[in-house]
């Protein structure tokens, strides 16, 4: 059983303090994670990786109760998270391409 499933184990089990012991284990994963999805994303974009990976982390681990089987099941709804993310985001943003419409009887 690897460290991170350990302590994602914890987590699911209570332990308030094993939360602080992931971040340091999957950081660096999740970052280049986010670095690659954020590659395809437009240069304009607002949200930066690693504004992505703590808003991640937040609703991974936040207040629910997940029951995680393994450190490839997180990492997998991690980057599920991620992309779900960035689609809320695209649709915050008015786009370029779709200019809005001006009713021309109205002004």
């Amino acid at each position: 059983m690897s460290d991170v499933t350990r302590i994602l184990n914890a987590i699911e089990a209570g332990d308030t303090s094993a939360a602080d012991q992931l971040l340091p284990l999957v950081y660096d994963q999740l970052r280049r994670e986010a670095q690659h999805r954020m590659a395809s994303e437009r240069s304009d974009h607002t949200l930066q990786a690693t504004a992505l990976v703590h808003e991640v982390y937040l609703r991974l681990v936040g207040d629910r109760q997940v029951p995680w089987q393994n450190r490839a099941h997180f990492y997998a709804a991690a980057a599920e998270a991620m992309r779900r993310i960035l689609i809320e985001e695209a649709r915050r943003r008015p786009s370029a391409r779709r200019p809005t419409r001006v009713c021309h009887r109205c002004g």
